[in-house]
């Protein structure tokens, strides 16, 4: 695929708006992603740009995960628990989804996302426990959470990142940071495991997507600095998470009702 400089320069503008979402909420990346692929930069193939974006988040969750993990804001324990369990989860939800209409079901996930946004909100003043980690009590927990989650993300043909951290969240108490520090090694494995799964086929376009993470790993950086600065504002950064998810689902069910006439 032959790209002009433009594009290329749209795409690194593009990687560092996902590479922030990714640092500032832990999600959003491919929810983002695709749209600024196929609308701004102008890819021709969709495939393309689903196997491209796929590797690019990932490898911007990476850049994410590694700031993250400086300043200790990742519990290793729980990411592994949730991540092997979503990946499981996430190759039956992609199977049973191959047999639904996809974008009925897009419309269905906004929903719930909504709903989730809802619940964050009301509850945006609650800060965690900053001890939280996998016990023999709740690692049980977490990994039948990674499990409906990585079943959903494959069933809805969604990233998962929206739904990762209020699961982390749910499963273990731990705070808001360290739940989008640690869905970072989820996003980052559901990613890798897609853009395999397109790159076989040959729908990734490696200098793009090399671009889209040099814009990312800037966006990345910014987006986890701002994040631990409204993590000691007092339920700024649950607000901001909250309300991020919820324009985002109206967006999703925006597009979707358009193709249905709903």
């Amino acid at each position: 695929m032959i790209l002009t400089e433009i594009q290329y320069a749209l795409g690194g503008a593009s990687g560092m708006l996902v590479g922030m979402s990714l640092g500032l909420f832990g999600g959003g990346g491919s929810i983002l992603a695709v749209p600024l692929m196929v609308y701004l930069v102008a890819v021709p193939s969709a495939h393309m740009a689903i196997g491209t974006s796929a590797f690019a988040v990932a490898a911007n969750a990476a850049i994410g995960l590694a700031s993250h993990a400086r300043h200790g804001s990742i519990r290793w324990g729980c990411a592994a628990a949730f991540s092997i369990a979503g990946i499981i989860g996430a190759y039956a939800g992609s199977t049973l989804g191959k047999m639904v209409d996809g974008e009925k079901l897009l419309f269905l996930f906004a929903i719930l996302m909504m709903a989730i946004s809802v619940l964050m909100f009301r509850h945006r003043h609650w800060e965690g426990d900053p001890d939280a980690s996998c016990t023999r009590t709740n690692a049980p927990k977490v990994a039948l959470f990674g499990g409906m989650t990585g079943s959903l993300s494959g069933f809805f043909g969604i990233g998962g990142g929206f739904l990762i951290v209020p699961a982390l969240i749910a499963a273990t108490g731990m705070t808001t940071l360290s739940a989008i520090g640690t869905s970072l090694v989820a996003v980052t494995s559901f990613g890798l495991t897609t853009a395999a799964n397109y790159a076989i086929d040959g729908f990734v376009d490696w200098w793009l997507a090399g671009v889209f993470i040099l814009g990312g790993l800037v966006g990345g950086i910014l987006g986890e600095r701002l994040a631990r600065y409204l993590s000691r504002k007092g339920g700024m950064l649950r607000t901001a998470f909250s309300g991020f998810i919820f324009l985002v689902a109206i967006y999703m069910a925006y597009e979707s009702a358009l193709q249905f006439n709903l």
